[in-house]
C-alpha cells in the first residue's frame, strides 16, 4: 500500500527548488571545489539488506590511511546524487567542519527510492518481534547496512554516527530503534514524527492542504524502476496565486483536473481522515525504548514543517529511558536552518549573533567527535534553547525547564488580554462570521509554495478583518518570559456543527522600533505584530483524535489543543497579542462547518457560520502557559 507524508523535497530538481524542504537537504551538485576529490575517495556499492534486496550507497572515505575513522551514514528518499564513483560532492557530511575533520560520510538511497532495490513505503511501520527475514523496516534496514560497512570498508574504527534532517531524520530516528551495538551517536534533526498530530500533513486533525498539494505533485508520483534521473512528470497549476488555485477547486477537482491516477499516496491520505491504524502505526514515538546511543535532537522553533517532531522525540526518548544520553536543541531557525548560513536572522527578525554557526561549531562537531572518536570533552547541557526575543541561549537539565511556572493568560472583554481572569460572570463573548467563501490568508505574500516567512510574519493584515477576533494587553512594563508547551482553552459556540479554530500569540513591537538591514522591503517594523507561535483545531476532534465528534449548534464547548512549545521574552515595552480565527488559508484546509467527510466535500457544502468565543466565568477562553521569572 502507498502511504504519504508531506515533507520538503529538497529540492531536488527541477520541480521543487522553490519548495521550503529544499534547503534542509540540498543535494550536492553545485560546483565541486575539489575539497572532497582531493581528500576522500568514493565509491559506490549495492549493499544487500536480510530480505536480499540492495540499497545503493556511495561512500566517501578519507585519503589519509594514517588512522581509523568512524562513520557517519545518512539515509534519505530524496536522492544521493551525484551518481558515479567520479562525481563527488561538493560537501559532505552535517557542516564543513566535520567534513574537514575526517569521517567516513555514507550516503544511502532508502529502499524503493531512486537506484535502490525494492519498494518505497511512506514512513514505513516499524515491526516489532520480527519473525523472518522477510519483516523488514527502516529499523532494520539501518541495522544491516551498518553491519555491512563495518565489516566491509577497511580503516573503520568500528563506531557509527547517523544523522539527517526532515524525512532522512524520520530515518535517523527509525535507526535508534533496535539499534545496531556500534551505532554510538544519532541525531534526528527535525524529525517527521507524527504526521496527523502535528508534523507536516496534519495539525490537530486539521489538514495542511498547501504543503502536501505542491510536494506530492512530484515526490507522490512512483518511480517504476532503480534510475538515477527524475522520474515524474511535472503538473501545471497554472498560476502562482494559491489562494486563488485552492479557492477554486474543490477536492474532486484537485484529483480529477490535476493530479489523476499520477499520484496514489493522495488517494490513500484523503482515505484517512482520522487518526486510525494507517496513521498510528507510522509513529517511532513509542517504539523509542531501550535507547543505548547518545541521542541528539535537533529542531527549530521557526520550522513550518516539522516543529512537532523534536520536541516530542526528546520527550518520549526521556520518558521512556530514564537515564539515556539525550540531549535537545532547538534554535531560531526554519526547516534545517542550522545546517546552513549564519543564523543571525530570519524574516524581519534579528537574534543578535550567527546562531546557526554556533549550534555547528559548538554542540554538532563537539558531539560527534566525542562519541564517535573519543576527541575533547563534552561539556553539553541536557537541553539548550534559543531564547528569541531576548536573544540568547539558555541551558537546562529538562525540558520545559523545571524553574518554569504555569499561568494562564485570559482573553477579555474589549479586546483585553490578561494575566488575571475576569471578575465578572455575564456570559460575555465575542462573535464573528466565518464565510468559506473568503478564508482568512495565512500569509500576505502570494505563492504556490509554503511562504517559509509565515512563522515569523507580521499579522497586521489580519488583524483588521472582522472574521479575526484580537485580544492585547497594556504595554508591558517588565519581561515576559515563556517556556515550554502552550495549550489553548477556548469555549465556543458555532451555527454550525464543526468549525476550524487558529490560535496565534504574538509579539507586538513598540510604535517607536525603526526597520533594521534584514527588514523585508516594504515592512516597517513599527508596530510589528511577529507571529511568535500559531496552531490549529479541526473542533470535531476535540476530545479524540481518532472518534471525531459533531459540536452541538448553539451549545457552549470546550476546545482545548495544544500550539506547541516556545522559548521566547516579550520585552519591556511591547505587547502580548493573541489572534482567533476559524481559516487559515490555503495552508489549511477550509472546514465546511458542518460534520463531514471534508475531503469528500462539494462546493455546495461549505457554508458561512457564526462563531462565538466566551470571555468570563467559568467559560472564559485561555492560555495556558509556563513562565520563566
Amino acid at each position: 500500500m502507498h502511504h504519504i507524508k508531506t515533507h520538503c523535497l529538497a529540492a531536488l530538481i527541477l520541480l521543487l527548488a522553490t519548495h521550503t524542504a529544499g534547503y534542509a537537504q540540498m543535494p550536492q551538485t553545485g560546483i565541486d571545489t575539489g575539497y572532497v576529490r582531493k581528500n576522500y575517495t568514493k565509491i559506490e556499492r549495492m549493499i544487500p539488506m536480510r530480505d536480499g534486496i540492495k540499497l545503493f550507497t556511495s561512500i566517501y572515505i578519507p585519503k589519509d590511511n594514517s588512522q581509523k575513522y568512524p562513520i557517519l551514514l545518512s539515509r534519505t528518499c530524496y536522492s544521493i546524487s551525484p551518481y558515479g564513483e567520479n562525481a563527488y560532492r561538493y560537501t559532505l557530511g552535517p557542516s564543513t567542519q566535520l567534513m574537514q575533520e575526517g569521517y567516513i560520510f555514507v550516503y544511502q538511497d532508502i529502499r524503493g527510492c531512486w537506484m535502490s532495490e525494492g519498494e518505497f513505503v511512506d514512513d514505513r511501520p516499524y515491526i516489532p518481534n520480527k519473525k523472518s527475514k522477510n519483516d523488514v523496516d527502516e529499523s532494520s534496514d539501518t541495522y544491516d547496512t551498518i553491519d555491512w560497512l563495518l565489516k566491509n570498508i577497511k580503516g573503520n574504527n568500528g563506531k557509527v554516527g547517523i544523522y539527517g534532517i526532515s524525512y532522512p531524520g524520520f530515518y535517523a530516528t527509525c535507526g535508534i530503534i533496535d539499534h545496531h551495538p556500534a551505532l554510538k551517536a544519532a541525531s534526528p534533526q527535525a524529525p517527521v514524527t507524527d504526521l496527523f498530530i502535528g508534523d507536516d500533513t496534519f495539525h490537530n486533525g486539521a489538514f495542511f492542504l498547501l504543503g502536501n498539494y505542491t510536494f506530492y505533485a512530484s515526490f507522490g508520483q512512483i518511480r517504476p524502476v532503480p534510475t538515477s534521473e527524475p522520474y515524474y512528470k511535472r503538473i501545471s497549476f497554472g498560476t502562482e496565486d494559491a489562494y486563488k488555485f485552492f479557492l477554486e477547486n474543490t477536492y474532486a477537482d484537485l484529483k480529477d483536473k490535476y493530479f489523476k491516477d499520477l499520484v496514489p499516496m493522495w488517494d490513500d491520505m484523503l482515505e484517512h481522515g482520522t487518526y486510525d491504524e494507517f496513521w498510528s502505526s507510522r509513529t517511532p514515538l513509542p517504539h523509542l525504548k531501550n535507547v543505548k546511543c547518545a541521542v541528539l535532537t535537533v529542531g527549530g522553533w521557526y520550522d513550518a514543517e516539522d516543529l512537532y517532531g523534536p520536541l516530542k522525540t526528546y520527550k518520549f526518548i526521556k520518558e521512556q529511558n530514564p537515564g539515556a544520553i539525550n540531549h535537545l536543541v532547538m534554535g531560531p531557525w526554519p526547516h534545517g536552518g542550522w545546517s546552513r548560513g549564519t543564523g543571525a536572522s530570519f524574516g524581519g527578525v534579528n537574534f543578535d549573533s550567527n546562531t546557526s554557526q554556533y549550534y555547528r561549531e559548538n554542540i554538532e562537531l563537539p558531539f560527534f567527535n566525542y562519541y564517535l572518536k573519543g576527541k575533547g570533552s563534552l561539556d553539553l547541557a541536557e537541553v539548550t534553547v534559543f531564547e528569541t526575543g531576548s536573544n540568547r541561549w539558555r541551558f537546562y537539565d529538562t525540558w520545559p525547564p523545571a524553574t518554569a511556572k504555569e499561568a494562564y493568560i485570559y482573553l477579555g472583554a474589549g479586546s483585553k488580554l490578561s494575566f488575571e481572569p475576569s471578575a465578572s460572570n455575564t456570559d460575555t463573548y465575542d462573535e464573528y462570521i466565518s464565510d468559506p467563501a473568503k478564508p482568512v490568508p495565512y500569509t500576505n505574500s502570494i505563492s504556490m509554495h509554503v511562504s517559509r516567512n509565515y512563522m515569523v510574519e507580521d499579522q497586521r493584515f489580519a488583524s483588521t478583518r472582522p472574521d479575526v477576533l484580537v485580544y492585547k494587553t497594556p504595554v508591558l512594563d517588565e519581561d515576559v518570559t515563556l517556556s515550554g508547551n502552550i495549550e489553548a482553552q477556548l469555549f465556543v459556540s458555532t451555527t454550525g456543527t464543526d468549525a476550524d479554530f487558529v490560535v496565534k500569540l504574538i509579539d507586538v513591537y513598540p510604535d517607536s522600533l525603526s526597520s533594521n538591514s534584514d527588514t523585508p522591503a516594504n515592512t516597517r517594523m513599527s508596530a510589528y505584530q511577529q507571529l511568535v507561535r500559531a496552531d490549529v483545531i479541526r473542533a470535531k476532534f476535540r476530545n479524540s483524535i481518532v472518534t471525531p465528534e459533531p459540536i452541538a449548534a448553539g451549545e457552549v464547548t470546550k476546545v482545548p489543543f495544544e500550539l506547541q512549545d516556545i522559548a521566547h521574552t516579550f520585552k519591556k515595552g511591547h505587547s502580548i497579542m493573541v489572534q482567533v480565527q476559524s481559516s487559515w488559508f490555503p495552508l489549511v484546509d477550509r472546514n465546511p462547518q458542518r460534520f463531514m467527510d471534508i475531503f469528500k466535500a462539494t462546493a455546495a457544502d461549505y457554508v458561512k457560520a457564526t462563531h462565538r468565543v466566551y470571555l468570563d466565568g467559568n467559560r472564559q477562553s485561555r492560555l495556558k502557559v509556563r513562565i520563566i521569572n
